[in-house]
């Protein structure tokens, strides 16, 4: 497999997704801006999805791929279908068990998940209505991370990746035809999420069916649990919940904390997470995805040198790339905040404290993305545990961190405490990898930075410089004026980094690989 042919798709569909992602954000600030009922609808939104990641993309997709890549590698293709089948039954039952629970113990949930709406009944009673019209996407995004899964171990990368475009256009549709029309135009966007899941389900379907893998849920879950490989699945996945559950847990944290900070905290944070997201999509899940299947495989075929090299060209693609976005998003934060959002209700005060998160996000751009790309080396082993004492350490420290940066910087204070968390949690993956023999690094590396932080360095400046030419915020400034210089600028600073990469030697062939 051409891991750099196959980056390129995967990162061109997650491009699609994160475009059509950024419109639906650019519509929501305009529709909506930052108040309480948004923040209503942040939390909704939240609790679902962190279950999704907990259960179902995170811990699941960790346990369920390396076990999946070795029944494929190994036992052939019934055995695989068989073992489809038991942990697609599985998870179907208790993904129904679960939004069941969920719907009806939902007011619980808001309320120990953001103590700060408690004082407004309007604003929790409207969290707790459409967190239950969308507490049925868990169940659907448990599907759709089997699906992906399965696929990816296929190397069908294409459909997976261009999944979430469809809830991103649920979005779009819901805000601009629906929203206007309703008595509260925000509960537009919950029913939109439930559509985009029925979307997502549905055009997995013909891909399972083309690789014969479309799984057969039996009326008895009893049959998928006696199945050795579904226990071995659900005792990886025990650490696995542990080591997402440390991340997600913080995020809780960090959303009761901003829903104490005043109304529109909460939605601001989202405003900035959702620009963080753009590049840790693009590289860290797009590389993270490629990279599972493949380590996987090294291991079972017992090839160390190939998992050690593939984990070294993973982190060579990362900083080559992620170092200069971390650069962007932190020099260019009022630009791209008040060229993306600020219309309609999203104003310049929204403008100034978003930015302020992005450029706290931006300090650990590197981390958030590294992580995604060491993670794999352990769950690929299908080493669940090291990751999950690294992950408690970090949300620990984290939450201290919170004391320190969130009196200072309010709501920048949680995403720089995200961010240097982040930063922690690489470092001892990396540290844990190297230790042990598993990863070692190939020579050349202090070159290879050397040259980069020569390139980034005359990035910042043109960036820093070309930033301040232009009144980004100002209230006679046009969208259409904003978006030409923010591509201007954008353009000078991709010109300035890559043309000093190619001055000091870089060549970008360097970085085609071929997966054994």
């Amino acid at each position: 497999m051409n891991l750099h042919k196959t980056l390129a798709t995967v990162s061109g569909m997650t491009m699609v997704s994160r475009v059509t992602g950024l419109i639906r954000e650019i519509l929501y600030a305009r529709a909506f801006g930052a108040d309480g009922y948004t923040d209503a609808f942040a939390i909704a939104f939240r609790i679902p999805n962190l279950l999704r990641r907990l259960f179902a993309e995170g811990a699941f997709s960790q346990a369920f791929v390396p076990i999946l890549g070795e029944y494929k590698n190994q036992k052939g293709e019934a055995a695989t279908k068989q073992l489809v089948d038991h942990v697609a039954t599985v998870l179907t039952w208790a993904m129904l068990f679960t939004c069941i629970v969920g719907i009806l113990a939902t007011p619980v949930l808001v309320y120990f998940i953001a103590t700060g709406l408690k004082d407004n009944k309007e604003v929790f009673d409207a969290s707790v209505f459409m967190t239950r019209i969308m507490f049925p996407y868990i169940g659907f995004m448990s599907f759709v991370a089997l699906a992906g899964g399965i696929l990816n171990t296929w190397h069908e990368f294409k459909i997976p990746a261009f999944t979430s475009v469809l809830l991103n256009l649920a979005f779009i549709v819901a805000s601009l035809f629906v929203a206007p029309y309703m008595q509260h135009p925000i509960y537009a966007m919950a029913f939109a999420v439930l559509v985009g899941g029925v979307l997502q389900v549905a055009i997995q379907v013909p891909a399972l069916l083309k690789v014969g893998m479309l799984p057969r849920i039996a009326l008895n879950p009893m049959v998928g649990l006696r199945d050795l490989g579904v226990q071995r699945v659900l005792k990886k996945m025990g650490p696995a919940v542990f080591a997402v559950s440390a991340a997600q847990l913080s995020l809780l944290i960090n959303t009761n904390i901003a829903s104490r900070l005043g109304h529109g905290s909460v939605s601001l944070l989202t405003y900035g997470d959702r620009l963080m997201e753009f590049p840790t999509a693009l590289l860290g899940v797009a590389l993270g995805t490629i990279l599972l299947p493949s380590l996987s495989k090294a291991n079972a075929d017992k090839d160390h040198g190939e998992y050690s090299s593939l984990l070294d060209w993973g982190l060579r693609l990362t900083f080559l790339l992620a170092l200069p976005s971390a650069v962007g998003l932190a020099t260019l934060s009022v630009p791209l905040t008040a060229t993306l959002f600020q219309h309609g209700k999203f104003d310049a005060a929204s403008v100034a404290v978003t930015s302020q998160v992005l450029i706290a996000y931006g300090v650990g751009l590197i981390g958030l993305i590294v992580v995604k790309i060491l993670a794999p080396g352990f769950y690929a082993k299908q080493d669940i545990r090291t990751p999950v004492k690294i992950a408690v350490g970090v949300l620990i420290a984290t939450q201290l961190m919170n004391y320190l940066f969130v009196p200072v910087f309010a709501v920048a204070g949680l995403a720089l405490s995200i961010s240097v968390g982040a930063c922690l949690n690489a470092g001892f993956l990396l540290w844990s990898l190297m230790r042990r023999g598993i990863y070692k690094p190939e020579s050349g590396w202090i070159r290879y930075f050397m040259r980069l932080l020569g390139a980034l360095f005359l990035m910042a400046a043109v960036a820093l410089w070309c930033g301040q030419q232009f009144d980004w915020t100002g209230p006679h400034t046009s969208s259409l004026a904003r978006i030409a210089a923010l591509c201007a600028v954008l353009a000078a600073c991709g010109i300035t980094y890559f043309g000093a990469l190619l001055a000091m030697g870089f060549r970008f062939s360097d970085f085609k690989r071929i997966a054994r």
